[in-house]
């Protein structure tokens, strides 16, 4: 006998929509350096929405992969949504691998078209001439982006675009994403992650049990998303409705410690050497870090004594995170 309710894939497409319909009004902060811009969830579901049906028209089809080169910011989440959510694979890459390692992972992956922020286009023009299977670069913001040769702008693209799309029905265990692993031998490996385990670790990291986000969390991910899906934030961020304060380039101690006394995040989460950089910062500057329930560390072991200076003199928690990228 099969059960008679809630027969759904378990898709990006169902996150999504929950976060767009439930909480229309949470804030999608990024941090410009001299001040920030905002936009809400409505809006940045309807600006995705947009950025798929300019993927579309220029070629994109389910399964195609979609690689990202950009730091945590608006049009990153948007990519994040947009990208899984009309069937293609979103392919987050890592801003700092060698040249030699990116070209490889880009032409393994079979990338045909890369989102670039324009303060990364000098890093990725290092390649360009060595992907062989991407077409199109379309850059956000804009900045010089000469080196690449021609290129889209990702506002001009979205610009004239109908704000709704009609998403394709996607099965549950197809690919919404890709992240290459250098922990092994030999060149990167490929790890494809399926709506399906994408949807439950959302599920997973939203609970209690492990970082209990809320409606009434404020998110500062500061861990690049380009690492393993950001530990899963933007995905379990949007299915709670919290919101998001994206730093950007902006990831040294003194802009962040500026960042959280303004924004007021209650969670966060980095490497162990960002916050130690904070607390090294702290130590001769007036740092107001109150708003901060609980920090996720990961990336490697958390020394000890960062845990107790941040619980003793800021009354922070730090927990450990650990995981793999497969």
């Amino acid at each position: 006998m099969l059960s008679t309710m809630q027969d759904r894939p378990l898709t990006i497409n169902a996150i999504y929509e929950h976060g767009r319909k439930v909480f229309a009004d949470s804030e999608v902060v990024t941090f410009m350096g001299d001040g920030s811009r905002r936009a809400t969830y409505g809006e940045v579901a309807e600006r995705a929405r947009k950025l798929a049906g300019a993927l579309k028209r220029l070629g994109i089809r389910p399964g195609d992969r979609v690689g990202t080169f950009c730091w945590n910011n608006q049009e990153h989440l948007e990519s994040y949504l947009a990208i899984p959510c009309m069937g293609a694979v979103l392919h987050t890459l890592n801003i700092r691998l060698f040249p030699d390692q990116l070209s490889y992972i880009v032409n393994h992956a079979e990338d045909r078209a890369i989102i670039v922020d324009d303060s990364l286009v000098p890093l990725l023009a290092r390649i360009a001439a060595d992907l062989k299977t991407v077409e199109r670069f379309i850059v956000v913001g804009d900045g010089d982006a000469s080196p690449l040769g021609d290129v889209l702008r990702y506002e001009e693209i979205i610009a004239d675009e109908p704000a709704e799309f009609d998403w394709p029905d996607i099965e549950e265990r197809a690919a919404a994403a890709m992240c290459y692993t250098s922990g092994t031998t030999g060149n990167p490996k490929g790890v494809v992650y399926s709506h399906r385990s994408t949807f439950l670790h959302s599920f997973a990291v939203c609970s209690g049990a492990v970082f209990g986000l809320t409606e009434a969390d404020r998110i500062l991910p500061i861990v690049p998303m380009f690492h393993a899906n950001a530990w899963g934030l933007p995905y379990a961020g949007w299915l709670a409705g919290s919101d998001f304060i994206m730093p950007s380039r902006f990831l040294q101690a003194e802009p962040l410690c500026k960042l959280i006394a303004a924004e007021r995040p209650t969670f966060s989460g980095a490497v162990p050497a960002i916050w130690n950089d904070i607390l090294r910062y702290a130590e001769t500057h007036e740092v107001d870090l109150s708003s901060i329930r609980m920090i996720a560390c990961g990336g490697s072991a958390v020394p000890r004594s960062i845990m107790e200076r941040f619980q003793q003199r800021h009354g922070v928690m730090i927990v450990q995170a650990w995981g793999m990228t497969e």
